[in-house]
């Protein structure tokens, strides 16, 4: 997908970039490429690939979801910064938090942010078990994302308890989405959630599947979640 296509694309969703936000994603896509040839931060590295892999599909979740509503965001194990850096880009309003547990992310993340000029960006070296015990942060976000992070299953546990009743948890899958959310039904009714809609879509020019899983935070998490580090993982609410 080149520049032109992204951009095209993105208008056909309603989404309309100024030369600006154009100008950031270019950028971004300069300091990713070189950063990682210090350091792992994705396997892909060719430009029309990243647009559409990294770039297009990380703002695919505003294909279904009203991010003009939100003000505040939660990306948990952002990685190189999707999918919430590509949404901030496109929606300058959004206040964006990155919980990320290898400090040479949260470093690549806080030189690309002052890079592009992002305002109200966050970023913490932490783990999201630690993080979602913290009182200045739990239950206290819009939205809380995650892409490709872990199974639904475990996901939940590490993304509801920061979600603010009312709110939402936007979990980004490739296939599998609706099997995950059997297995993970349990896990999700514990900690507040109810799975309002799976959206599916096809990422264009390769074809592959795409699933945006919204749930909704109905009630509070209990206390004792999520449990200690690794734990969520080892044993799954299953």
């Amino acid at each position: 997908m080149n520049i032109d296509q992204f951009q095209s694309k993105l208008k056909e969703k309603g989404i309309s970039l100024s030369p600006k936000q154009l100008d950031q994603f270019e950028k971004y896509f300069d300091i990713l490429v070189e950063w990682n040839e210090k350091m792992n931060l994705t396997a892909i590295t060719d430009k029309e690939e990243v647009y559409l892999k990294h770039f297009y599909d990380s703002i695919s979740a505003a294909f279904f979801i009203d991010f003009t509503d939100v003000e505040t965001i939660c990306d948990v194990g952002a990685g190189a910064g999707f999918p919430s850096i590509p949404l901030k880009i496109c929606f300058p309003h959004l206040h964006v938090t990155i919980v990320d547990s290898l400090n040479k992310r949260i470093s690549f993340l806080n030189h690309l942010s002052k890079e592009l000029g992002l305002d109200h960006t966050h970023f913490h070296h932490d783990r999201a078990e630690t993080f979602g015990k913290k009182k200045e942060h739990r239950e206290s976000y819009d939205i809380v994302t995650a892409r490709a992070v872990a199974r639904m299953s475990v996901l939940s546990e590490l993304c509801l308890p920061l979600v603010k009743k009312g709110g939402f948890f936007v979990a980004m899958k490739a296939s599998n989405a609706n099997e995950e959310l059997m297995t993970g039904k349990k896990a999700i009714a514990t900690l507040g959630g109810q799975t309002e809609k799976v959206f599916s879509f096809v990422l264009p020019e390769e074809e592959s599947e795409r699933n945006i899983v919204k749930i909704n935070k109905v009630k509070e998490t209990p206390n004792k979640y999520p449990r200690k580090p690794g734990t969520p993982n080892k044993l799954p609410l299953e």
